[in-house]
């Protein structure tokens, strides 16, 4: 269960390109040997189009739109009108790109034109290629629409059970048209994914120290030590770190933020924790405790667990920084500015307490 992600659009998931373990649909950099894209999976070289000069791409891409023309028509006067151009003008562009290819395109039939099987096999790739010209325009117009983009937005496992789902009705009550594409993962890899462009903002913590980002605290959240029911703890309200030096833990794994501040926790309080397990989702530990297996330190769950017993932590440092984080000197969309104020000025109500 390393990572989930999901589009928010009503389409449904899709398959990973190139995510963690476990993902359902990655927004991160691709793997293997290829270029990485911001916001997508590595482009293997071989992929990209020669653009020299010279080039196929260069020589043909303005005429393609006015092949398919003369294709679907089947006669230049009538495709000439539907691109708003003189006949004279699209016959001489049609010329210079069988003389180009060295092939015949199109069987002269007085005023009509026929496709050769050279032209019909060209025809299907040109269109095709309009064909995607057309969606990827398309998308690009509607990410940046203020009222029907899209937003890459990531966040913790921990926040997508309760916190996030609530947010995003919220938000989405006044922008019902956004899409969202949604990234559940642990910190180091969000903030990876961050700074490579596949993400447009994410709520994380603890708060990452990456320069390149912006950071901005919108919540804390406080801790508790969760304990077995037949614990010899389980029927105090406060505890002090210390006195659960000699059990053993059941935690997250390392690279997870709320790994590294139990560490930490448990190193201000004099202790080296005994790690007895390590997992990849909290409600996991959580079982693993109501088992008997150990003690964690766990922000509060959305819907309380039987089993355990949920301790507050003496001392003031028990706590988390939720933050939310974007690439600094960003140019974005009208959808994310939006999203951004909107997380920004519901500071203090994201976390369960």
């Amino acid at each position: 269960m390393g990572e989930r992600s999901a589009d928010a659009s009503g389409t449904g998931p899709a398959a990973d390109p190139g995510g963690a373990p476990g993902a359902t649909r990655g927004l991160g950099p691709g793997a293997g040997g290829g270029r990485d894209t911001p916001g997508g999976p590595a482009v293997e070289p071989a992929a990209l189009a020669e653009l020299a000069p010279d080039s196929w791409a260069l020589r043909l891409t303005p005429r393609l739109a006015q092949f398919a023309a003369v294709a679907r028509h089947q006669h230049v006067t009538r495709a000439a009108a539907l691109l708003g151009m003189p006949q004279p003008t699209l016959s001489r562009a049609i010329a210079r790109l069988e003389a180009d290819l060295g092939v015949t395109l199109f069987a002269r039939q007085g005023r009509s034109l026929r496709l050769t099987t050279a032209g019909r096999a060209f025809l299907r790739t040109v269109e095709r290629t309009l064909a995607e010209v057309e969606r990827s325009a398309e998308s690009v117009r509607l990410d940046a629409d203020p009222d029907a983009g899209r937003i890459a937005f990531g966040f913790l496992h921990t926040l997508g059970s309760e916190a996030v789902p609530a947010l995003l009705a919220a938000f989405r009550a006044d922008h019902p048209r956004v899409r969202f594409q949604l990234v559940q993962t642990y910190g180091e890899e969000m903030v990876a994914r961050l700074r490579a462009g596949a993400l447009d903002l994410c709520l994380t913590s603890p708060p990452p120290q990456e320069s390149g980002l912006v950071v901005r605290r919108v919540d804390r959240q406080r801790l508790r030590l969760v304990v077995p029911l037949g614990h010899r703890l389980a029927g105090r309200r406060r505890v002090r770190l210390a006195e659960v030096a000699a059990d053993p833990f059941v935690t997250l794994e390392p690279g997870y933020g709320l790994r590294r501040i139990t560490d930490q926790l448990c190193a201000e309080a004099g202790f080296a924790p005994r790690i007895a397990f390590e997992g990849e989702e909290a409600e996991t530990l959580r079982g693993l405790v109501a088992a008997g297996l150990g003690v964690a330190l766990l922000p509060p769950p959305a819907v309380p667990r039987p089993g355990v017993a949920e301790l507050d932590v003496l001392g003031g440092g028990a706590f988390r920084e939720i933050c939310v984080a974007w690439r600094e000197g960003e140019v974005e969309s009208a959808p994310v500015a939006a999203f951004k104020s909107f997380l920004l000025a519901h500071r203090g109500l994201l976390a369960s307490r």
